[in-house]
């Protein structure tokens, strides 16, 4: 189960006892504090605390009057200009630490982000539960034949059916051989720390996690992409989610800007200033590599 019946109420207890405050609070993250969001088969994500909204990154911007802020008169009209011209500061001035039940395969991903302070689960200190993330069926492909990185097409029929097998019955057979290494009654056992070494890659962990806005967009960006792999994207869609009611006005400049938006080289602006002349360009012309130029291709064509 995603949270223990011990977490459950003090969420519940958390939620039941309002406190009276004079700093800034966002009621769209004020409806998802405390409260689990699920996240694959045993995961979640929480927000258990947050500093500031759109207004702070405003306020932020506002107080150095730098140039071309003083020209925009309005919050989402500011923020958009931010957002626009890669500033960073104003956006820092907002943090948010969330509690994240995860793979450990998924966190061993997530933590290239360096930008954030991470307090982990210790399995030296504590017995970790028999969960494994296991994924459905449809999640279940073979190796992409054009990307290393990728996925190709979902096996089907008895070829998934064996790779479950093999899921289960290995993540299974490991935990249950890291208990028999435990210390138990009438024998000294192995210590926790080196117990834990023979866990599989697919049991949960837990941590909390603490970033600024300015470096939770850019795990967004590049987390919630489609291309992104499912286990970590799934995290970053609930992450996104709380963001969004969090500083709305931030995140639809955020969407626009960055997940909707591309960045071009100066080739590729080159063969769009030939093109509207309306000169005929290919790969061999445009300067680019192939790969270079199958991505240009893909968004314009």
């Amino acid at each position: 189960m995603p949270l223990t019946p011990d977490q459950i109420a003090e969420i519940e207890a958390a939620r039941s006892a309002p406190q009276m405050t004079l700093r800034a609070t966002s009621p769209g993250m004020e409806q998802h504090l405390y409260r689990a969001h699920p996240v694959l088969d045993h995961g979640f994500i929480r927000v258990i605390d947050y500093m500031g909204d759109d207004a702070a990154i405003v306020q932020a911007a506002r107080v150095s009057y730098g140039a071309g802020t003083k020209h925009v008169q309005n919050d989402d009209g500011l923020i958009r200009y931010l957002m626009r011209h890669w500033h960073s500061t104003p956006f820092e001035m907002c943090e948010v630490k969330l509690h994240v039940k995860l793979p450990v395969f998924v966190a061993r991903q997530w933590i290239r982000h360096r930008t954030a302070n991470v307090n982990e689960y210790s399995a030296r200190y504590s017995i970790l539960d028999r969960e494994f993330y296991i994924p459905a069926p449809e999640h279940l492909a073979a190796q992409s034949v054009v990307n290393n990185q990728g996925r190709g097409a979902v096996l089907q029929g008895e070829e998934a059916a064996r790779v479950l097998d093999l899921l289960k019955s290995d993540a299974n057979r490991a935990y249950d051989n890291y208990e028999a290494m435990l210390s138990q009654e009438g024998q000294q056992g192995l210590a926790r720390e080196l117990a834990r070494m023979n866990l599989p890659a697919n049991i949960y962990t837990q941590w909390y996690w603490k970033v600024d806005l300015h470096n939770l967009f850019h795990f967004l960006r590049l987390r919630a992409d489609p291309h992104a792999q499912y286990e970590i994207r799934v995290y970053a869609e609930a992450i996104a989610a709380c963001v969004k009611d969090w500083v709305p006005l931030a995140y639809a400049a955020f969407e626009d800007y960055r997940m909707g938006g591309v960045t071009l080289s100066s080739k590729a602006i080159d063969v769009l200033k030939r093109r509207l002349k309306g000169e005929a360009v290919s790969q061999e012309t445009s300067g680019m590599s192939k790969g270079e130029w199958r991505e240009f291709s893909d968004v314009w064509g």
